[in-house]
């Protein structure tokens, strides 16, 4: 059963039009797969000069790694904050998102980690069309690091 976009806001920290994701249509421990439609939004917050460039599918990409993390999360857990530390091997495919007319589906998989680091290879389609692809590393609670307490 998919988890619609009422499910996101409830469990990313994205908010109104910055949760660019509508769907998760199916996840396991390894991977994601969400759909999204805000690409063609005019109020798309990323759009930049009236286009919304085909990096900008790197947030949709990052949106769905942090629905992984939630999915995973035990329901007690508190949700831990995860930050883009970096992107190696992006492949544009495309110049735009803007213009593609059918909805994205983004796929995430977490290809190693640990506790603290996660490393997830990540692609962008449509319609059986790759968009764009690479990898991120995501550091978790980044902030609470150095902290010895």
């Amino acid at each position: 059963m998919p988890l619609d976009h009422a499910w996101l806001l409830a469990h990313l920290p994205h908010q109104g039009s910055m949760c660019l994701l509508d769907a998760v249509t199916a996840w396991d421990a390894q991977r994601i797969r969400c759909t999204a439609s805000s690409h063609r939004h005019a109020d798309n917050p990323l759009r930049a000069h009236d286009r919304l460039g085909a990096a900008c599918g790197i947030e949709y990409a990052a949106q769905a790694m942090a629905a992984h993390g939630a999915l995973l999360a035990a329901a007690d857990d508190a949700p831990r904050a995860g930050y883009l530390a970096s992107v190696r091997g992006v492949e544009l495919h495309v110049a735009r998102l803007d213009d593609i007319a059918a909805d994205l589906e983004v796929e995430a998989e977490r290809l190693s980690g640990d506790g603290n680091t996660i490393l997830y290879g990540f692609r962008v389609s449509t319609d059986g069309r790759e968009l764009l692809s690479g990898r991120a590393a995501v550091v978790l609670d980044a902030d609470k690091l150095g902290d010895s307490t």
